[in-house]
């Protein structure tokens, strides 16, 4: 028999692409950057399945270009880069890498709040420039974690994963979701409360939520401006849950303190965006699950949904 045609849009892990080599035709897109839209419906017009990334649009137009397509495999956790109706109208598979990204994505998160509570690149600044001259008792203070309440927006893997790492530093939690989870309120001691209450009451908010129409610039103006002067804001969810121009406008205004983003809006943000000029916000690019063994742990997800979906079996990892 033939080999199915698979098309990958990105590099991914040495193992994911030997143990599909092995069983499909492979053509891989070599670029950092993601192919256009125009290249992808070439690539796409003779393939079986497609292993894709956030970056890739999998629209009407695509699928109307790929006829022979039967799965497409996303490595992410996400998928609102994909038509779900129109895959579904075609009987086409759809499968997402879910769970794999939680400790990581929490370590990160921790990793971030502490950067930006700590100062930590402000710092980092300092001492290279030759302004670090002598110890000075209030030179670049910043926020102690266990004096802190942190406000966890969503209270899913990665938000109870963050809670947890946030309990062990003495933290006071709170958190806002649509559903109560009665068993981690009691095991790390965090309080729900309505979303107006945590920003009102935290020193430090972090973003733990999907991107729906309902998180679609869940915190703009009106948010930042019930939060505390002092209190930081940490976004590693989806960039567009955060009304981008609010927040230049609050922390150049000083309605907060701080910023760290992992995701934007934009995305990427362009370099000469504003917030790349404010010491008090560090950005990074969408680097929250970027461990290693964790993206290697992805790529072999996406390749199980992937064999599952040309193989006519349930996917392992279904969105469809």
């Amino acid at each position: 028999m033939d080999k199915p045609n698979i098309v990958i849009t990105r590099k991914i892990a040495q193992p994911a692409i030997e143990q599909l080599r092995a069983i499909g035709n492979l053509t891989i897109w070599p670029k950092r950057i993601p192919p256009s839209s125009e290249t992808l419906l070439k690539m796409v017009t003779e393939c079986a399945a497609l292993l894709c990334l956030l970056t890739d649009r999998i629209d009407e137009d695509l699928l109307v270009a790929a006829p022979h397509l039967r799965v497409v495999s996303t490595m992410s956790v996400g998928y609102e880069h994909i038509d779900i109706e129109s895959c579904r109208k075609r009987g086409i598979h759809v499968g997402h890498t879910p769970g794999i990204l939680t400790e990581t994505t929490a370590d990160f998160t921790i990793a971030l709040i502490l950067s930006v509570a700590r100062r930590i690149p402000e710092a980092a600044d300092f001492a290279r420039s030759g302004e670090w001259q002598t110890w000075e008792p209030e030179l670049l203070l910043g926020q102690d974690l266990g004096e802190s309440t942190i406000g966890i927006v969503g209270l899913g893997r990665v938000g109870q994963a963050v809670a947890r790492r946030a309990f062990a530093f003495g933290s006071r939690l709170l958190y806002h979701d649509t559903n109560r989870d009665i068993k981690t309120e009691e095991d790390l001691k965090i309080k729900a409360v309505p979303l107006d209450e945590l920003l009102i009451q935290s020193d430090i908010v972090t973003l733990h939520v999907p991107l729906t129409e309902t998180t679609h610039h869940l915190i703009g103006s009106s948010q930042l401006e019930m939060m505390k002067p002092t209190a930081i804001l940490i976004n590693t969810s989806r960039g567009s849950v955060v009304h981008i121009a609010a927040l230049l406008q609050a922390l150049q205004e000083g309605k907060i303190t701080a910023a760290g983003l992992d995701v934007t809006d934009p995305e990427p943000l362009p370099h000469n965006h504003p917030l790349y000029q404010l010491p008090n916000c560090l950005i990074t690019p969408h680097i929250a699950s970027a461990g290693a063994t964790t993206r290697t742990k992805m790529a072999l997800m996406a390749v199980d949904n992937l064999l599952a979906g040309l193989e006519g079996r349930p996917l392992p990892h279904p969105v469809i």
